[in-house]
């Protein structure tokens, strides 16, 4: 059967307007279809029942109402009786549709102007649904695009297949585009609004630089070598952290290329941002002393609870090792994560001192010794009064210059000392009200008890309702540093899982909670059960 010119001219629209935007040809149709349905609706009522069927392969158009089949007639527009639907199709039950043949008519210029809409309204929303379903997938690519324009400084970009917009804020400073310009960036958000798919790109995100060494670096890109963690401070400096699979491949090596053509070529796209790279180590301080590079460390200090780090560095190399403004420091902490806090060797050393001075004193003051036995506890090792109470007498008595009656003599006083401490902490738990029952909630100590009367925790009720960060405090970031918050129990050297564990022990004795079985010993038989 031979199709009629405007026949093969509709499916040849069709054809052209899918490829155009991209979609699929059958969403077209539909289009088309919902169009004609309202063009007929304006000619035969806006209550029927109208469907238009457009042939795929032929471009004929046939149009249909659909009638309810009912009992009796309340509106002939929409309902047919069953005995008349009967004669259509002798099946037909109460409830069913029955669809009626409706002749061909010519659209008039409104009905043809309000399709026109229709379809071009369903042809942008499915072009947008395309949109975002491509670009949602490539959330942490690197797209190439062209400059549109540039609109109160944030830069549209055409990717040929959609419009991405790159902020301000996201443009590496000083950089300036111009329309018509190409361009490079990362898409690290893509969002459904309803203006259509919004795809915004950034040139200042840590992981661009990560992906411009992984198209320059073969062996990144291959899996060899791996980028464990990039800071930035965009346009000015980075570190990348790099570690390879490989251990006959130098990952700093292969980063930097020959004669520096491969990181180069990543600084040129940065508008000649300066790279660290570092190698990366799975032990912190090694990690961390590399972090600081070129500065050279002498000794680091870790707080693991705090995440904090105490770095070292000669005198000469204080002012490198911070980088102007801070920014040597500040990047080496984003890139491990840790908090890091300079000192010199002058300033350790005088700290140390401090500490060796004030133990002394402790030592003197606790004991009722002289100032040489003091600092000979000190210079041993020994912090705290407690240690020396409970120390192996041995230890104390291979002390050069004392024997074992001075051992157990200094171990003596210590023990009275304690006692004494012991029992004016009692009484001023006593007097701040902290009941009898929370001394006996296992790994409270009467240090602990005043501590938490001075912040009204006076029952076992009060002390099982606490958090561990109630206990021993918290971090949080605050304008890109870390602040620490106070716990009740501050200066005790209690860690989270001591906390935890006099929480859920208060939350046994005070009956919230029934205490966990204790599990059975290696060798002992399981008692049966009946």
């Amino acid at each position: 059967m031979a199709v009629s010119a405007n026949k093969l001219e509709l499916l040849q629209i069709a054809d052209a307007v899918a490829r155009e935007k991209s979609i699929d040809r059958q969403i077209v149709l539909a289009s088309m279809e919902d169009a004609m349905q309202k063009a007929a609706r304006s000619r035969y009522g806006q209550e029927t029942e109208v469907r238009a069927e457009i042939n795929p392969k032929t471009g004929e158009v046939h149009f249909s109402r659909l009638l309810l089949v009912v009992d009796e007639i309340e509106n002939d527009a929409t309902q047919i009786s069953v005995t008349d639907a009967r004669k259509k199709n002798p099946a037909a039950q109460t409830g069913d549709w029955i669809a009626e043949t409706l002749p061909p008519f010519d659209f008039g210029r409104i009905a043809a102007q309000s399709a026109k809409q229709v379809i071009v309204q369903k042809v942008r929303e499915a072009e947008r649904d395309r949109q975002y379903q491509e670009y949602k997938d490539r959330i942490g690519d690197i797209v190439n695009g062209v400059v549109k324009r540039v609109e109160y400084g944030n830069v549209i970009v055409d990717l040929g297949r959609g419009e991405a917009t790159i902020r301000r804020d996201e443009m590496i400073p000083r950089e300036m585009f111009r329309a018509g310009d190409r361009v490079r960036a990362y898409v690290y958000d893509v969002r459904r609004e309803q203006r259509g798919p919004q795809i915004f790109l950034s040139r200042t995100h840590p992981q661009f630089m990560s992906k411009l060494f992984k198209q320059e670096v073969p062996e990144i890109y291959d899996g060899v070598i791996e980028v464990k963690a990039v800071a930035r401070d965009p346009g000015s400096r980075a570190k990348i952290a790099v570690i390879s699979r490989d251990s006959s491949i130098d990952p700093v090596g292969a980063c930097v290329g020959m004669r520096g053509s491969r990181v180069q070529a990543v600084v040129n796209e940065l508008q000649g941002e300066k790279i660290d790279i570092i190698p990366w180590s799975p032990d912190e301080a090694t990690f961390i002393v590399n972090a600081l590079q070129p500065a050279e460390v002498v000794k680091v200090v870790l707080d693991e609870d705090a995440e904090r780090i105490e770095v070292v560095v000669p005198d000469d190399q204080l002012s490198l090792a911070i980088g102007r403004r801070g920014q040597n420091v500040r990047l080496a902490s984003q890139l491990t994560g840790w908090d890091i806090d300079i000192l010199t060797e002058a300033e350790e050393s005088e700290r140390r001192q401090k500490e060796f001075l004030d133990r002394t004193n402790v030592f003197m003051n606790a004991l009722d010794v002289d100032e040489v036995v003091g600092q000979l506890l000190a210079s041993e090792g020994f912090r705290s009064v407690e240690e020396l109470a409970f120390v192996e007498p041995a230890e104390l008595a291979g002390i050069e210059g004392f024997d074992e009656d001075t051992a157990a003599e200094i171990q003596n006083r210590a023990r009275a000392y304690l006692a004494k401490l012991e029992a004016e902490q009692d009484a001023k738990r006593i007097e701040l009200g902290v009941e009898d029952e929370v001394k006996d909630v296992p790994g409270v100590t009467t240090a602990m008890l005043v501590k938490l009367g001075e912040n009204e925790v006076k029952s076992v009720e009060d002390l099982a309702g606490c958090a561990t960060d109630d206990l021993v405090g918290w971090t949080e970031r605050k304008d890109g540093e870390t602040v620490k918050n106070a716990g009740y129990l501050d200066g005790l050297e209690v860690s989270r899982e001591d906390a935890e564990a006099i929480i859920m022990a208060a939350r046994v004795k005070a009956g919230w909670i029934e205490a966990a079985p204790e599990p059975a010993e290696e060798g002992e038989p399981e008692q049966a059960t009946a």
